[in-house]
């Protein structure tokens, strides 16, 4: 079948299919790609078979039932209690001026540090499942017990968990998921390490599926389902003054940043959808590059993931790797300067001269016994090599650890 398949297709189709099969396409659309396609080859449209896809933990069963019984081989995908399905996902913005550019009037919500939690309830049954839809119920029984109270039968409930200090600041986020995945002392760690939740989305409330509601819609059903205690804090407004107050204080307090969401949207599962935006605090270092990794997929053949360093005195102390933000002509490019730059190399990386600066974008820093400094890099991502710099002028582990320390004051300080 394979073969017959392979005879048919033009040279680029060959390729696409070649690496779909061998997991090596990684443009970042194949699960929504493959989506569209099994409905242009079944003649349904695309939304059922989306919203089928989501319930069935992908696409493959989904195919099968469309493609042999039409819309009627759909309706066996429902949203169900029990059943977790691929959480919807945000897109970047720059500030809240351009989300409310994009939406007008826009609601928006703390953005949590967290650990993304969908939790169900079917009468006094409650689970705990987390992004990759693993259930974690067993760790997470304070989450259990607020949920089981809620008045409502049934519930599907999307928010985060988090672990927060004395004063309401976040602890950071390796701390918040050690709480997961421990099943033996969850007694003792919930007393030392308790968990909160805040919720901000409701999928299903007692019969009704509310996926393909208005946000606006699925807020007030979930303000009605629950406590405001358990609700993420969340504004409405059209005015940039009022939204940029309300970032700076979800800022103060220790966390990310804000959400900003339309209200007219519905939830869109597993896709990272531009009806959600997320707005976080940025911070850029100018850092040296010590070497890099060999890329895999599109990237074979390129040194992709750079290895990055602060400096210290006269050395250079690591403080993370990135892949991300480089454009094909930066890896190109990338590729040659370095290979040119090489010291040394082994089966995953050429080492090089401490010689070429770059300038890096990330979100925050957090403790990491991994590398010599103590400190990573969290989200990391290449903004452009700096021509006009040399490593001397590349920013210092002081600067650094004063970034952290800022960090932590900002939470510490946090009420």
């Amino acid at each position: 079948m394979l073969a017959a398949l392979l005879a048919r297709t033009t040279a680029p189709e060959r390729d696409f299919l070649f690496r779909l099969l061998t997991g090596e396409l990684r443009q970042g659309a194949l699960e929504s790609l493959m989506t569209d396609a099994v409905a242009a080859a079944s003649g349904l449209p695309a939304a059922p078979v989306r919203a089928a896809a989501m319930v069935a933990h992908g696409i493959a069963s989904v195919a099968e039932a469309a493609l042999t019984e039409g819309e009627a081989g759909l309706r066996r995908y429902a949203l169900a209690p029990m059943q977790p399905i691929a959480p919807m996902l945000a897109q970047p913005a720059d500030d809240v001026a351009e989300a409310l550019a994009a939406f007008g009037t826009a609601a928006f919500e703390w953005k949590l540090d967290g650990a993304r939690v969908q939790v169900h309830k079917a009468g006094g049954d409650v689970r705990v499942f987390t992004r990759s839809r693993n259930d974690v119920t067993a760790s997470a029984p304070e989450i259990v017990d607020v949920v089981r109270a809620a008045h409502a039968r049934d519930l599907i409930l999307d928010g985060e968990a988090i672990a927060l200090k004395g004063n309401g600041a976040p602890q950071p986020f390796q701390v918040t998921m050690r709480r997961f995945g421990r099943t033996l002392d969850v007694h003792a760690m919930r007393a030392s390490l308790p968990l909160s939740v805040f919720f901000f989305d409701c999928l299903r409330l007692d019969d009704a599926a509310l996926t393909a509601d208005a946000a606006s819609d699925r807020f007030a059903a979930l303000a009605g389902a629950l406590p405001s205690s358990l609700l993420i804090p969340r504004m409405v407004t059209d005015d940039v003054v009022a939204a940029e107050a309300f970032y700076d204080d979800a800022l103060s307090r220790g966390h990310e940043g804000v959400m900003a969401k339309a209200l007219c949207a519905p939830y869109e599962a597993g896709r990272r959808a531009p009806s959600w935006l997320k707005v976080k605090r940025l911070h850029t270092l100018d850092l040296v590059v010590l070497g890099a990794e060999w890329g895999h997929g599109r990237r074979s053949g390129f040194l992709s993931n750079l290895h990055l360093a602060a400096r210290e005195g006269d050395r250079f102390v690591m403080l993370g790797k990135t892949f991300k933000g480089m454009t094909d002509e930066t890896l190109a490019w990338q590729s040659q300067s370095l290979l040119a730059l090489e010291s040394h190399r082994d089966r995953f990386a050429v080492y090089v001269r401490p010689e070429l600066v770059v300038e890096v974008a990330f979100n925050d820093l957090q403790a990491s016994p991994r590398y010599p400094g103590g400190l990573a890099l969290r989200f990391a991502r290449i903004k452009g090599y700096r021509s006009d710099k040399g490593p001397a002028d590349a920013d210092t582990m002081d600067t650094v650890r004063a970034i952290y320390e800022g960090q932590l004051a900002r939470t510490q300080g946090a009420a």
